[in-house]
């Protein structure tokens, strides 16, 4: 499959089967956000692996029933003390987490296994079910596992803004 059917075939799942994720599944994953690019190449990201004894915690940090579904979740933490800052102090963090969930649930789909990308959890209430130190940050939650619903393959036809209403050419122009 090419990196556009890839891309297309990604989606958010919200209902998982009731099956563990092999660890040389789950290290492919890994292993797709570590060689991620980073601003500078300084790689301010930590993955936090959590499928037994935290579980619960965890999932009582985001109150959706389809959440409780997926049999395991990467935590893609940043640390801000690592992260390379722009001139006029714009901390690029966030984009490197991003960047490395990014690399992350292609390479999850592309085995068979499906993602959801979560960021509106109770982040006070994650900090101390991983046991965080101040300078790190927590910026998404990717459950991860077997899908068990189903992808609408057209929906980016209806779903996504066609091309000539988000692309310019040497400038912005309204």
């Amino acid at each position: 499959m090419n990196f556009i059917e890839l891309a297309k075939q990604r989606y958010s799942s919200r209902k998982y089967k009731n099956q563990q994720v092999e660890d040389e599944k789950l290290n492919i994953v890994l292993e797709a956000g570590r060689i991620a690019p980073s601003a500078a190449n300084y790689q301010p990201w930590i993955f936090i692996v959590v499928k037994d004894e935290n579980i619960e915690k965890l999932r009582a940090c985001y109150h959706r029933e389809w959440f409780m579904t997926a049999p395991m979740y990467i935590v893609i933490c940043i640390n801000h003390n690592q992260s390379w800052k722009r001139k006029d102090g714009k901390d690029h963090a966030d984009i490197d987490a991003a960047i490395a969930a990014d690399h992350m649930t292609l390479a999850a789909t592309d085995i068979g296994l499906a993602t959801c990308w979560v960021c509106n959890f109770e982040k006070d209430k994650l900090i101390e079910t991983l046991n965080l130190p101040v300078e790190i940050e927590p910026v998404v939650i990717l459950s991860l596992g077997y899908p068990a619903d189903n992808l609408d393959a057209n929906r980016h036809q209806t779903k996504r803004k066609k091309l000539e209403e988000i692309v310019y050419h040497e400038k912005y122009m309204k």
